[in-house]
């Protein structure tokens, strides 16, 4: 099995095998021979407390009832990318200078090692942050470029941002690979289908988590969707009541993934079956506290290399 602790994580696909370069100062580098399933596992007590300081050995992981061999861990508080997916429809214009200081904060909040981008959607998609710099870790960095582009008019193209971003977070270094989406859940003006972005999305060892800004009297608002994908990667979805809560939102998805363990198996049944696997994590206390695991419950397998990403 390979630890690697939050100053060494390096990034890993969803099909990868580890060969360390030979250099001293080198990261270790992750080529595609051979499958890795990637598990974001956040732990809390019966309390609802973050349980930190576990080691590889208090976790157990089952797929299709069958148990696995750790072959990858990290501990709490590893680096991500994060890339925040951001609703600029023109519903969104009374909001704007809430959600670009919420975003902002979220930076703010996040491991320091971090690398952060940012999309923002209506009826196209846009980067917010430069090719040549595509990733930041620097809140004022992200706020001028949001406050730059984040220009809400027209429609909504939910869909396709999403699938754009998880080709984005693909590019980043970080094993550990998160969306942050903030819309209504409404959308008018994707390519992309929800059911085609859920494939896209079992596939994917990125976690998504959502935030609803749901306007009363908007009658495309569709939080439900919001609540799936975050359901189907293993992510949490929240619906704040109003824009004040939304910053609240933020900083408790920024705790959550600081929080949160990455466990990685190759599984011996994958090459057999193609489709859904389910997963069960299970996490044993040191000192016998009854604890509750977050996690994806299921995986994509039988895909090319290139979508699993």
């Amino acid at each position: 099995m390979v630890t690697l602790p939050h100053s060494t994580v390096a990034a890993v696909a969803f099909a990868v095998a580890i060969s360390l370069a030979p250099a001293q100062n080198q990261q270790p580098v992750f080529k595609a021979q051979s499958e890795l399933v990637v598990l974001h596992v956040l732990v809390k007590d019966r309390g609802g407390s973050y349980v930190p300081g576990l080691t590889a050995e208090a976790f157990r992981v089952f797929e299709e009832n069958r148990p696995q061999a750790i072959r990858f861990f990290a501990t709490e508080d590893a680096p991500v990318t994060v890339g925040l997916v951001i609703d600029s429809s023109g519903s969104m214009a009374h909001v704007r200078d809430r959600v670009v200081a919420a975003s902002a904060a979220f930076v703010d909040a996040s491991n320091p090692l971090d690398e952060v981008f940012a999309l923002v959607f209506n009826d196209d998609v846009r980067p917010v942050l430069t090719a040549a710099k595509p990733f930041t870790s620097d809140a004022n960095t992200l706020r001028h470029a949001l406050a730059e582009v984040f220009t809400p008019v027209g429609r909504t193209a939910l869909y396709d941002a999403i699938t754009d971003g998880l080709s984005y977070v693909a590019r980043g270094t970080r094993e550990r690979r998160v969306l942050v989406v903030l819309s209504d859940g409404g959308d008018n003006a994707s390519q992309a289908t929800f059911p085609g972005l859920l494939t896209q999305l079992q596939a994917s060892n990125a976690v998504v988590y959502t935030v609803a800004l749901v306007d009363p009297l908007g009658g495309e608002s569709n939080p439900g969707r919001l609540r799936q994908l975050a359901n189907t990667s293993g992510g949490a979805a929240f619906e704040p009541r109003n824009v004040a809560e939304v910053e609240r939102a933020f900083q408790q998805i920024a705790r959550d993934v600081r929080s949160s363990y990455t466990v990685g198996y190759e599984p011996a049944s994958t090459g057999q079956r193609a489709g859904v696997h389910r997963i069960r994590v299970e996490v044993q206390s040191p000192d016998g506290r009854r604890l509750v695991t977050r996690s994806r419950t299921g995986y994509l397998a039988g895909q090319p290399a290139s979508s699993l990403r």
